[in-house]
């Protein structure tokens, strides 16, 4: 599987032995370095994966994911040595669809980002028309979701969290596989990462986000999607 991938990444050393990592796997490399080059980047082509530094001179990287997310769903892996929980959460909550910490591995980095290919490889050709689950309404081959008729933005992996406790619903799905679903990867990360997501995803389907009606937490088990 090739493709192109955009690294924003300020450190001269790190960006070259990411693209010289990457072109012998197969994939097209386009490369900024700074924030302000890599949303000009972005906006000026396709890109199958953004991988994006989180400490960029000009525009930081949360805020190129911030402006990226605003207009596109291309997939934004962030790049960071910073280790903290609220970091995490903070890149999650933006839009970011992974999340990997320096220094990390080379087989790890190009498995994340195979894994998000194929999601959205299988998210753009899946021809089913509509889930449907109470007053949540998905709609497969257009990528939209309706939330008691009025339209709601989910990013690809909130999208992808839903459809996947839609596809059966009121069963409980484990963090476990929710990961396995979300990254289809043995690299699937930090579980609790499941959590931001879904705390994401409740800001937008329900009425009352800290009183889930519709995602709901089943204490020491995982998650179930309620037809409410």
């Amino acid at each position: 599987m090739s493709g192109r991938i955009l690294i924003v990444e300020d450190d001269a050393t790190l960006r070259y032995a990411i693209s010289r990592l990457l072109e012998r796997d197969g994939f097209a490399v386009d490369l900024a370095n700074d924030g302000e080059a890599g949303i000009d980047a972005a906006r000026s082509s396709e890109y199958d994966v953004v991988l994006l530094d989180w400490m960029l001179p000009k525009i930081s990287g949360i805020d190129v994911c911030r402006a990226l997310r605003a207009e596109s769903a291309v997939p934004i892996i962030m790049l960071t040595a910073k280790e903290t929980e609220a970091n995490r959460v903070l890149g999650l909550e933006l839009g970011a669809d992974d999340y990997v910490t320096k220094p990390f591995s080379s087989a790890e980095l190009v498995s994340r980002i195979r894994s998000l290919m194929r999601r959205r490889a299988i998210d753009l050709g899946d021809q089913r028309q509509v889930q449907s689950v109470g007053g949540v309404v998905l709609d497969l081959a257009r990528h939209r979701v309706e939330v008691d008729g009025a339209t709601v933005q989910l990013t690809p992996t909130e999208f992808r969290l839903v459809s996947l406790l839609a596809s059966d619903p009121e069963r409980v799905f484990s963090r476990e596989e929710i990961m396995r679903h979300l990254w289809q990867s043995a690299f699937v990360g930090d579980t609790r990462n499941v959590d931001v997501h879904v705390r994401n995803v409740r800001r937008k389907i329900e009425r009352d986000p800290p009183q889930p009606e519709r995602l709901v937490t089943v204490r020491g088990v995982g998650y179930q999607l309620r037809p409410v």
